[in-house]
Protein backbone atom coordinates (compact mmCIF):
# COMPACT_ATOMS: atom_id res chain seq x y z
CA UNK A 1 0.00 0.00 0.00
CA UNK A 2 1.12 3.27 -1.36
CA UNK A 3 1.68 5.81 2.00
CA UNK A 4 0.91 9.58 1.54
CA UNK A 5 3.95 11.54 0.33
CA UNK A 6 6.32 13.32 2.45
CA UNK A 7 6.67 16.42 0.69
CA UNK A 8 2.55 16.67 0.61
CA UNK A 9 2.25 16.93 4.18
CA UNK A 10 1.45 20.51 5.18
CA UNK A 11 1.60 22.28 8.12
CA UNK A 12 3.79 19.90 9.87
CA UNK A 13 7.38 21.94 8.95
CA UNK A 14 9.01 21.47 12.35
CA UNK A 15 8.56 17.85 12.57
CA UNK A 16 9.66 17.04 8.88
CA UNK A 17 12.43 18.89 9.48
CA UNK A 18 13.78 17.03 12.61
CA UNK A 19 13.00 13.52 10.54
CA UNK A 20 15.04 14.64 7.64
CA UNK A 21 18.02 15.87 10.21
CA UNK A 22 17.78 12.74 12.05
CA UNK A 23 17.74 10.70 8.37
CA UNK A 24 21.31 13.32 7.50
CA UNK A 25 22.63 12.53 11.18
CA UNK A 26 21.93 9.36 12.96
CA UNK A 27 23.79 10.33 15.87
CA UNK A 28 21.14 12.67 16.55
CA UNK A 29 19.31 9.42 17.76
CA UNK A 30 15.29 10.34 17.11
CA UNK A 31 12.61 12.37 17.48
CA UNK A 32 9.51 13.33 20.07
CA UNK A 33 6.62 14.00 18.93
CA UNK A 34 3.95 15.84 21.29
CA UNK A 35 0.50 16.89 19.86
CA UNK A 36 -3.29 16.08 19.31
CA UNK A 37 -4.33 12.98 17.90
CA UNK A 38 -5.22 13.37 14.25
CA UNK A 39 -2.79 15.66 13.27
CA UNK A 40 -1.13 12.95 11.04
CA UNK A 41 1.78 12.50 13.16
CA UNK A 42 1.81 8.24 12.44
CA UNK A 43 1.95 9.32 8.76
CA UNK A 44 4.44 11.82 8.68
CA UNK A 45 6.25 9.41 9.65
CA UNK A 46 5.54 6.25 7.60
CA UNK A 47 5.88 8.82 4.51
CA UNK A 48 9.59 9.15 5.53
CA UNK A 49 10.32 5.73 5.25
CA UNK A 50 8.96 5.40 2.12
CA UNK A 51 11.06 8.68 1.11
CA UNK A 52 14.62 6.89 2.57
CA UNK A 53 13.42 3.98 0.29
CA UNK A 54 14.14 5.79 -2.76
CA UNK A 55 17.96 5.80 -1.90
CA UNK A 56 18.06 2.59 0.61
CA UNK A 57 15.33 0.14 -0.82
CA UNK A 58 15.53 -2.05 2.35
CA UNK A 59 15.15 0.94 4.69
CA UNK A 60 13.36 -0.55 7.76
CA UNK A 61 10.03 0.64 9.12
CA UNK A 62 8.92 -0.89 12.70
CA UNK A 63 6.19 -0.39 14.35
CA UNK A 64 6.33 -1.30 18.00
CA UNK A 65 3.80 -1.78 19.78
CA UNK A 66 3.25 -0.72 23.07
CA UNK A 67 1.94 -3.99 24.69
CA UNK A 68 4.67 -6.02 22.72
CA UNK A 69 6.19 -8.67 24.47
CA UNK A 70 10.15 -8.78 25.93
CA UNK A 71 10.44 -11.70 23.22
CA UNK A 72 9.13 -9.84 20.27
CA UNK A 73 10.93 -7.10 21.71
CA UNK A 74 14.53 -8.30 21.81
CA UNK A 75 13.94 -11.84 19.88
CA UNK A 76 13.15 -15.52 21.25
CA UNK A 77 14.46 -19.14 20.11
CA UNK A 78 11.70 -20.52 17.65
CA UNK A 79 10.28 -23.69 19.45
CA UNK A 80 8.28 -25.53 16.45
CA UNK A 81 12.37 -25.81 14.52
CA UNK A 82 13.56 -26.49 18.21
CA UNK A 83 10.60 -29.35 18.85
CA UNK A 84 10.54 -30.65 15.62
CA UNK A 85 14.20 -30.52 14.05
CA UNK A 86 15.76 -30.19 17.02
CA UNK A 87 17.57 -27.35 16.16
CA UNK A 88 18.13 -24.18 17.76
CA UNK A 89 17.06 -21.34 15.42
CA UNK A 90 17.09 -17.43 16.85
CA UNK A 91 14.35 -15.75 15.87
CA UNK A 92 14.97 -12.17 15.53
CA UNK A 93 12.82 -9.47 17.53
CA UNK A 94 11.83 -5.89 16.64
CA UNK A 95 14.46 -4.18 17.54
CA UNK A 96 17.23 -5.84 15.16
CA UNK A 97 14.20 -5.71 12.42
CA UNK A 98 14.92 -2.01 12.74
CA UNK A 99 18.36 -1.75 12.13
CA UNK A 100 19.76 1.11 10.49
CA UNK A 101 15.77 2.30 9.92
CA UNK A 102 12.89 3.78 11.62
CA UNK A 103 11.86 2.11 15.04
CA UNK A 104 8.45 3.90 15.57
CA UNK A 105 6.51 3.92 18.72
CA UNK A 106 2.79 5.40 19.05
CA UNK A 107 1.57 6.68 22.59
CA UNK A 108 5.34 6.51 23.63
CA UNK A 109 4.61 7.54 26.89
CA UNK A 110 2.63 4.75 27.84
CA UNK A 111 5.20 2.21 27.29
CA UNK A 112 6.30 0.01 30.04
CA UNK A 113 9.64 1.46 31.88
CA UNK A 114 11.21 -1.91 31.57
CA UNK A 115 11.00 -2.21 27.57
CA UNK A 116 12.00 1.60 27.23
CA UNK A 117 15.07 1.04 29.61
CA UNK A 118 15.79 -1.58 27.02
CA UNK A 119 14.80 0.45 23.70
CA UNK A 120 17.23 2.92 25.08
CA UNK A 121 19.99 1.12 26.03
CA UNK A 122 20.17 -0.54 22.70
CA UNK A 123 19.95 3.35 21.01
CA UNK A 124 22.88 3.53 23.23
CA UNK A 125 24.82 0.62 22.41
CA UNK A 126 24.23 0.44 19.07
CA UNK A 127 22.82 -3.36 19.39
CA UNK A 128 21.96 -5.60 22.08
CA UNK A 129 22.52 -8.98 23.60
CA UNK A 130 19.83 -11.77 23.55
CA UNK A 131 20.07 -14.35 26.25
CA UNK A 132 17.80 -17.45 26.15
CA UNK A 133 18.95 -20.50 27.90
CA UNK A 134 22.35 -21.67 26.29
CA UNK A 135 22.06 -18.79 23.62
CA UNK A 136 23.91 -15.30 23.39
CA UNK A 137 23.71 -13.50 20.67
CA UNK A 138 24.42 -9.83 19.85
CA UNK A 139 22.35 -8.06 17.43
CA UNK A 140 23.03 -4.55 15.66
CA UNK A 141 20.73 -2.20 16.28
CA UNK A 142 20.84 1.35 15.47
CA UNK A 143 17.92 3.13 14.55
CA UNK A 144 15.91 6.10 14.73
CA UNK A 145 13.55 6.49 17.55
CA UNK A 146 10.37 8.13 16.80
CA UNK A 147 8.16 8.66 18.87
CA UNK A 148 4.45 10.38 19.26
CA UNK A 149 2.85 11.21 22.47
CA UNK A 150 -0.23 12.95 23.93
CA UNK A 151 1.31 15.23 26.81
CA UNK A 152 -2.29 14.73 28.38
CA UNK A 153 -2.30 11.42 28.66
CA UNK A 154 0.93 11.04 30.92
CA UNK A 155 4.71 12.39 30.52
CA UNK A 156 7.51 10.63 30.10
CA UNK A 157 10.28 10.58 32.88
CA UNK A 158 12.94 13.12 32.57
CA UNK A 159 15.81 10.98 32.18
CA UNK A 160 14.09 9.37 28.91
CA UNK A 161 12.52 12.40 27.97
CA UNK A 162 16.15 13.64 27.44
CA UNK A 163 17.35 10.45 25.45
CA UNK A 164 15.51 11.88 22.63
CA UNK A 165 17.56 14.01 20.56
CA UNK A 166 14.93 15.98 19.46
CA UNK A 167 11.93 17.29 20.35
CA UNK A 168 8.91 18.85 18.11
CA UNK A 169 5.22 20.04 19.34
CA UNK A 170 2.33 19.47 16.65
CA UNK A 171 -0.77 21.17 17.13
CA UNK A 172 -4.13 20.82 15.46
CA UNK A 173 -3.80 23.67 12.99
CA UNK A 174 -5.88 26.99 13.88
CA UNK A 175 -5.75 28.58 10.53
CA UNK A 176 -8.75 27.81 8.23
CA UNK A 177 -6.71 27.97 4.76
CA UNK A 178 -4.50 25.33 6.47
CA UNK A 179 -7.09 23.12 6.92
CA UNK A 180 -8.73 23.32 4.03
CA UNK A 181 -5.71 22.42 1.85
CA UNK A 182 -4.87 19.46 4.39
CA UNK A 183 -8.33 17.83 4.05
CA UNK A 184 -8.39 18.44 0.27
CA UNK A 185 -5.29 16.72 0.00
CA UNK A 186 -6.13 13.79 1.97
CA UNK A 187 -9.56 13.25 0.09
CA UNK A 188 -7.19 13.72 -3.20
CA UNK A 189 -5.55 10.70 -2.04
CA UNK A 190 -8.06 8.74 -1.04
CA UNK A 191 -9.80 9.25 -3.86
CA UNK A 192 -6.59 8.68 -6.64
CA UNK A 193 -3.46 7.59 -4.88
CA UNK A 194 -1.97 6.64 -7.72
CA UNK A 195 -2.89 10.30 -9.04
CA UNK A 196 -2.09 11.84 -6.04
CA UNK A 197 1.83 10.47 -5.75
CA UNK A 198 2.36 11.33 -9.32
CA UNK A 199 2.09 14.74 -8.60
CA UNK A 200 4.86 14.56 -5.97
CA UNK A 201 7.12 12.16 -7.77
CA UNK A 202 9.26 14.54 -8.79
CA UNK A 203 9.85 17.00 -5.11
CA UNK A 204 10.54 13.25 -3.35
CA UNK A 205 12.81 12.14 -5.84
CA UNK A 206 14.62 15.54 -5.62
CA UNK A 207 14.40 15.44 -1.73
CA UNK A 208 15.44 12.08 -1.25
CA UNK A 209 18.46 13.20 -3.29
CA UNK A 210 18.96 15.92 -1.50
CA UNK A 211 19.22 13.75 2.03
CA UNK A 212 21.46 11.69 0.58
CA UNK A 213 23.76 14.62 -0.42
CA UNK A 214 23.99 16.27 2.79
CA UNK A 215 24.80 12.67 4.49
CA UNK A 216 27.56 12.48 2.37
CA UNK A 217 28.75 16.10 2.71
CA UNK A 218 28.15 15.72 6.56
CA UNK A 219 32.00 15.14 8.10
CA UNK A 220 33.23 17.95 5.67
CA UNK A 221 30.77 20.11 7.62
CA UNK A 222 33.18 22.68 10.04
CA UNK A 223 32.47 24.82 13.07
CA UNK A 224 34.52 27.77 14.30
CA UNK A 225 34.90 28.45 18.30
CA UNK A 226 32.33 31.16 17.99
CA UNK A 227 29.67 28.68 17.36
CA UNK A 228 30.74 26.58 20.14
CA UNK A 229 30.72 29.52 22.49
CA UNK A 230 27.10 30.02 21.18
CA UNK A 231 25.89 26.99 22.06
CA UNK A 232 28.01 26.36 25.26
CA UNK A 233 26.51 29.99 26.46
CA UNK A 234 22.94 29.27 25.21
CA UNK A 235 23.03 25.73 27.30
CA UNK A 236 24.66 27.09 30.37
CA UNK A 237 21.77 30.36 30.20
CA UNK A 238 18.87 27.65 29.80
CA UNK A 239 20.58 25.54 32.51
CA UNK A 240 20.40 22.82 30.91
CA UNK A 241 21.03 19.49 32.95
CA UNK A 242 24.82 17.95 31.68
CA UNK A 243 26.16 17.97 27.96
CA UNK A 244 23.81 16.17 26.01
CA UNK A 245 22.47 18.95 24.78
CA UNK A 246 25.64 21.23 23.45
CA UNK A 247 26.35 17.87 22.02
CA UNK A 248 23.15 17.66 19.94
CA UNK A 249 22.88 21.33 19.49
CA UNK A 250 26.49 21.03 17.35
CA UNK A 251 25.45 17.57 15.47
CA UNK A 252 22.27 19.35 14.42
CA UNK A 253 22.87 22.33 13.07
CA UNK A 254 25.96 20.33 11.52
CA UNK A 255 23.33 18.32 9.75
CA UNK A 256 21.23 21.45 8.95
CA UNK A 257 23.81 23.18 7.19
CA UNK A 258 24.68 20.09 5.52
CA UNK A 259 20.99 20.17 3.91
CA UNK A 260 21.80 23.84 2.53
CA UNK A 261 24.71 22.59 0.84
CA UNK A 262 26.85 24.71 3.26
CA UNK A 263 30.43 24.40 4.07
CA UNK A 264 30.49 25.61 7.43
CA UNK A 265 27.55 25.93 10.58
CA UNK A 266 25.81 29.66 10.77
CA UNK A 267 24.81 31.02 14.07
CA UNK A 268 21.57 30.72 11.99
CA UNK A 269 21.81 26.86 11.57
CA UNK A 270 22.20 26.92 15.65
CA UNK A 271 19.16 29.13 16.09
CA UNK A 272 17.13 27.22 13.51
CA UNK A 273 17.88 23.83 15.58
CA UNK A 274 17.24 25.05 18.65
CA UNK A 275 14.18 24.49 19.71
CA UNK A 276 14.09 20.82 18.89
CA UNK A 277 17.10 20.75 21.38
CA UNK A 278 16.13 22.95 24.04
CA UNK A 279 12.33 22.60 24.62
CA UNK A 280 12.19 19.06 26.63
CA UNK A 281 15.31 19.68 28.14
CA UNK A 282 15.06 23.49 29.83
CA UNK A 283 12.09 24.53 32.05
CA UNK A 284 13.34 28.21 31.34
CA UNK A 285 13.24 27.79 27.25
CA UNK A 286 11.24 29.83 24.97
CA UNK A 287 10.71 29.19 21.26
CA UNK A 288 10.12 33.38 21.40
CA UNK A 289 13.67 33.95 22.92
CA UNK A 290 15.22 32.63 20.03
CA UNK A 291 16.21 35.48 17.52
CA UNK A 292 15.81 32.53 14.37
CA UNK A 293 12.28 32.78 15.48
CA UNK A 294 11.46 36.33 15.61
CA UNK A 295 12.54 37.10 12.36
CA UNK A 296 10.76 34.05 10.94
CA UNK A 297 7.77 35.65 12.72
CA UNK A 298 8.14 38.97 11.22
CA UNK A 299 8.84 37.76 7.11
CA UNK A 300 5.83 37.38 5.59
CA UNK A 301 3.98 33.63 5.01
CA UNK A 302 5.86 31.24 2.50
CA UNK A 303 3.48 30.00 0.64
CA UNK A 304 5.76 27.84 -2.10
CA UNK A 305 4.82 24.42 -2.49
CA UNK A 306 8.32 22.63 -2.27
CA UNK A 307 8.88 24.17 0.93
CA UNK A 308 9.56 21.89 3.70
CA UNK A 309 11.82 24.47 5.55
CA UNK A 310 9.86 26.89 7.38
CA UNK A 311 9.23 26.33 10.41
CA UNK A 312 6.23 27.08 13.14
CA UNK A 313 6.79 26.94 16.39
CA UNK A 314 4.30 26.50 19.81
Amino acid sequence: MQSFPFSAIYAQDDFKLALILCMIEPGLGGVLALGDKGTGKTTTVRAMSDLMRRSEAAFPFVNLPIGATEDRVLGTIHLETLINEKKVVVQPGLLAAAHQGILYIDEVNLLNDYLMDILLDAAASGGYHLERDSISRWFESRFCLVGTMNPEEGELRPQLLDRFGLSVTVHTPSDRADRMQIVSRRLTFDTDTAAFCAQYDASEQALSERITSAKSELKAVSYNEDIQILIADTCIKHEVEGLRADILLLKAARAHAAYHHRKAVSTDDVHKVMPFVLSHRSKHYSPSQNPQQQREQQSPRDEKEGDSIRIRMS
